[in-house]
């Protein structure tokens, strides 16, 4: 079953999509966040991770953060501070939902939501697993070097009062933010399981950043390099590889023998 659900934090509308397998039982639930300027359908690739989860018993959540997709709010205003405190408010939020185990509470983060995801995991208490496919922790040391994708934040800042990231406005707190954040640092207290799925190909958040995850978390994440594979995991079998790699490690961390199998 799919529906549509709405979360309210610090006087903004988060719009969501629910997915959940038939039954009364509490389930699994999986919470998604999506990458930089995207939304919760991540082109397509969230939709049909959801539907694989739904198919196994697994429920998701799909939000998209405020000022991205249909939720409030402005893109100027995005910081990650902002992301990472509206991403715990909506666990929060979905452990009262009648349809999941609390105990039983999973994320998936692309690209700044494996970021994001991977921080939230280490400090909002009980998330069980956490999946992070193409984790750009490459963000804080572009931005801050002061350029990005080649060209001058600092420039353009001042000569307009926003950086232009891709028809987006980002704003002065957003990079500033970005450049001041310790992605490892915070990201190394979670003890739970950590599966990283990264193709070799990305030229966007390159491989050696997601091994770095390796050498901060203290035996308990695993990475997973996908031959051939680019940032948006954009063809059909790289696709296939990271829903399938997915699939299996969430039914073994959130202890569900899938319908599936």
């Amino acid at each position: 079953m799919i529906r549509s659900h709405d979360f309210e934090h610090d006087g903004l509308t988060l719009r969501a999509t629910l997915h959940v397998p038939p039954g009364a039982a509490r389930r699994p639930t999986v919470v998604f966040v999506h990458g930089f300027s995207n939304n919760r359908m991540e082109n397509r690739s969230f939709v049909l991770m959801a539907r694989l989860l739904e198919e196994d018993g697994i429920a998701s959540v799909r939000f998209d953060l405020s000022g991205h997709g249909e939720s409030d709010g402005d893109f100027s205003g995005v910081t990650i501070t902002g992301e990472i405190a509206e991403t715990r408010a909506v666990v929060r939020a979905v452990r009262e939902l009648g349809f999941a185990d609390p105990g039983r509470i999973g994320l998936i983060g692309m690209s700044m939501g494996g970021v994001v995801a991977g921080i939230v995991a280490a400090e909002e208490p009980g998330i069980r697993a956490a999946c992070l496919w193409s984790p750009a922790a490459v963000a804080p040391f572009e931005v801050g070097s002061g350029f990005l994708k080649g060209r001058d934040i600092g420039a353009e800042l001042r000569e307009k009062g926003y950086f232009d990231a891709d028809g987006h406005r980002m704003s002065p707190a957003l990079a500033g933010d970005i450049a001041g954040l310790d992605v490892y640092g915070r990201s190394r207290p979670y003890t739970g399981p950590v599966r990283i799925i990264h193709g070799d190909r990305d030229d966007i958040a390159p491989l050696s950043y997601a091994r770095r995850y390796l050498d901060h978390y203290t035996g308990n994440a695993e990475l997973v390099v996908v031959e051939g594979a680019d940032h948006g995991w954009s063809s059909v079998p790289h696709r296939a590889r990271l829903h399938e790699s997915t699939l299996a490690f969430f039914r073994e961390r959130l202890e569900t023998r899938g319908a599936r199998l």
